[in-house]
Formats: C-alpha cells, structure tokens, sequence
C-alpha cells in the first residue's frame, strides 16, 4: 500500500471519530475492502464465498496459475456480486497492480509464505489457509512479517471457533475433566494400494512452472494437481500437515505450555506401497499411517491417522480425546464433542455440532472474527503466531517421521537440541529466482 494512501486512511478513520455523530459513520461502516483472492481452487472459493456474503468486500482481483480455475471462478464472483475482478496469473503483478487490502491466501502449502509475505508488505490484510507454512522457519518469517507492518493475518483454522469446539475447550480449562494427562489426536480414513498415474504434459491454461514455484519442478501429474498435492512432500505435509494441524491446535489451544519439549514419530507406506516417482509415472509418497508421541512437561499427546482400513469397528474417526481425572472428553468434527465421567452415577454430556455447507465448516464466524480485529486493530483469534505455533507440532512430526528418530526441541531458540540435521530441514533451497524468505 502506498504511503499516500495510508495516510488517507488513517485520516479518514480520525474523521470518522472526530464527527462520530454524524450520519457519515455509516457510510464509513458501510465501506467495502477491496479484496483479493490468490488461490481459486474448491476451498479458496468456500472463503471467498463467506467474504462475499458477509457483504463487506469488493472483489477486485482473482489469482491463480490454473485458468481452468480461475475462469470459472471469476465468472461466479461477477454472478454473485456484479463485480468484476481483474484476472492475474502472477501474485506479484496482483498486488502492485490492485493495491488490495484484503488478501485471501489459498494457494497450495509450499506457496503460503511467500504469497502471505508479499500480501502484508504490500498494506494487505490476509486470511491464510492452514498449514501456514510447509517448513518451520518460513512460519517465524511470516510472523515477524506481519508485526513487522502491523498487518492482521488469520490463519484458517476454523474449528478454534466452532461453537462445540469452544464450548469442549471452555468445560476442559474450566477444570471439569479434571486433570488432563494425556491427549490422543487422529484421523482414520478408508484407502488401500496405490497404483502410479502417468505423467503427462500440463492442460492448456495451467503454468507448472509457477505452480511449483519455489518448490521441485516435479513433470505434471493428475495426482498432485487439483487437490492432491497435500499427499506430496514437496509441496506439502501429508495427513498430519493437513487434518492434523486442526487437531495439534486443539493440543495448543488448551495447553499452556508453548511447544514439547520431544517428538517422536514412525510411520510408512506398508499398504499404499513404496513411493514411485520416475519420468513416466507417479505415485505420492507420504505416509499411509503416522504415530506421533509429543512430551510435554505436563502431559503427552499423540498424533495417529491411517489411509487405509476404513470401516466402522471405531466409535470416532476423527478429533481428539482429552483423557483427565474426571473424565474423557472427546472433540469431533461431525458428531460435535462428548463427555465421559468417570463417576457412572452422573450423565453423559454431548453438544451436536453447528457446521456451515458446503463441506460442514465454520469460516462465516472466523471471517467476521478477522473483518472485527481489522477495524479494532487486535489480534484475531486464528493469529499468525498461533497459527505457526499448530503448524510447528505438524512439522516436526513430520521431520522426525523423515529422519526416523527423536527430536529434543528448544522452542525459545527454535532449534533442535544436539541434531544439526535436522536443523538444516526447517528450511529448504528454493528454486529458481525464488529466495527463503528471512526469518528476522
């Protein structure tokens, strides 16, 4: 954002509570921001949906490497609201051209720092789709970034305001598990071998290059783009960098310890089968099942999920089970949150949960959170350091899973203790012009 403009907008926003009493302040209640969105794909558009029904945004600007994305949702955009944003391939080009200031980030994994970087540099607000980050000293960069110019990030993680996800956190901090040992996080869901997909040469209107950006330029294949690439380690996390980091938030949320002091992990591909990647085919290649043990000085917490063996012998599927001395609280997804006393004589206690369609979730309330600490200048509730915090559990659970031992974490140095390793892996060389983004 220009100098000139900031200016503007600060003046205006003294004007507006110089002449408070004046019929002015509803216009300038009124105002939309001028939105962008980076990233077009099935969830970016499930956001952008929200911010346009919140009727607050004028769309401005839609981004994405894919024309058989964007196209298609730019035209939805101009349907709904009779706006009619500007087309870019390129983010870069986007945010010098439209001078946004509100940036939805729902690209891939790999590309949400240095888009989200970008965005608040440039004066923009920004709502980023978890994980924030795909290795962990990119998450220090996009905070320090972010305090830096005094821009509010929101990071995606809507179940921190789901109504039976609050209500579950609010009865375990108000001590009515009792003392909680031990946590148990998981998602379990169906699958089996996996044959390779050939490669093939990208669909007209998609740049590969850029879509891998900083990332390996691995050939184009169906299974990696659209939607499957979070199964892929070079551009994601798999299962634990995707579902997981809902659930090691919720270990986050209610601890008031800020990171585990070890992690542990093991897991493979025993079903899925071993990984194949040569210049004919593909397969993905990250875990079918994954178990990670995090210490804490107070508790531990595990991570499970497993792609394969999907049928009903498990009560729950999915959430995370908060084992303490009064009880178990289990938070789901579908199925809201259940308490079970350990004292027979008293009753089970559920909340049925409170989901939005399309795809049962809760973004209407995480935007109007991130649109309310904008105009309060406050932290939002899915902060930017919050949301690294989530991302950090995942990535090392993941990091230890590649480098098949334990990690010792000292989370004030953010370093791993006597392994330098796996200090090297919390960054990663980037490609081509692309540079790491500095930590601060």
């Amino acid at each position: 954002m220009s100098t000139n403009r900031r200016d503007f907008l600060k003046t205006t926003a003294t004007a507006g509570l110089t002449f408070s009493a004046l019929p002015i302040l509803g216009a300038e209640q009124r105002r939309k921001y001028r939105t962008a969105i980076i990233g077009t794909g099935w969830w970016g558009m499930n956001i952008l949906n929200e911010a346009m029904a919140a009727g607050e945004s004028k769309i401005v600007a839609m981004c994405d490497v894919d024309e058989n994305q964007l196209n298609p949702s730019v035209e939805e955009v101009v349907k709904k609201t009779g706006d009619q944003p500007k087309k870019y391939k390129d983010y870069r080009e986007l945010l010098k051209q439209e001078d946004p200031e509100i940036v939805i980030v729902a690209t891939p994994d790999h590309w949400h720092p240095l888009v989200t970087i970008a965005a608040v540099q440039a004066g923009a607000h920004v709502y980023v789709e978890k994980p924030v980050s795909h290795t962990v000293k990119e998450g220090q960069a996009m905070v320090a970034a972010a305090r830096a110019e005094k821009r509010v990030v929101q990071v995606g993680t809507h179940r921190r305001v789901s109504p039976h996800n609050v209500a579950a956190m609010e009865f375990l901090k108000e001590g009515r598990a009792g003392k909680i040992g031990m946590i148990r996080t998981f998602v379990h869901y169906g699958g089996g071998p996996e044959s390779p997909a050939p490669n093939e040469e990208p669909p007209s209107g998609l740049d590969w290059d850029m879509w891998c950006g900083p990332a390996p330029l691995r050939p184009f294949n169906r299974k990696i783009h659209p939607k499957g690439f979070r199964q892929f380690l070079d551009y994601a996390n798999g299962t634990l960098g995707d579902w997981g980091i809902h659930w090691t938030d919720h270990i986050a949320w209610w601890s008031e310890e800020p990171y585990p002091k070890r992690i542990s992990s093991t897991g493979g591909r025993p079903i899925a089968g071993k990984p194949v990647y040569t210049a004919e085919k593909q397969t993905t290649d990250a875990p079918d099942h994954q178990v990670v043990t995090f210490e804490f000085e107070n508790f531990t917490a595990t991570w499970e999920h497993r792609r394969f063996a999907g049928n009903n012998a498990e009560k729950s599927n999915i959430g995370a089970y908060f084992y303490g001395t009064k009880g178990t609280m289990h938070i789901g997804w579908l199925d809201g949150f259940t308490f079970y006393p350990v004292n027979e004589s008293e009753s089970i206690l559920h909340q049925e949960p409170s989901l939005h369609n399309p795809d049962k979730q809760n973004i209407q309330e995480l935007w109007a959170d991130f649109l309310k600490a904008i105009k309060q200048d406050e932290r939002p509730v899915c902060d930017i350091e919050i949301g690294h915090r989530s991302t950090n559990m995942s990535l090392l659970g993941v990091l230890s899973y590649k480098l098949g031992r334990d990690l010792k974490w000292d989370g004030e140095n953010k370093r791993v203790i006597n392994d330098e390793e796996a200090n090297a892996m919390l960054t990663r060389d980037y490609r081509g012009e692309w540079e790491y983004p500095d930590v601060g």
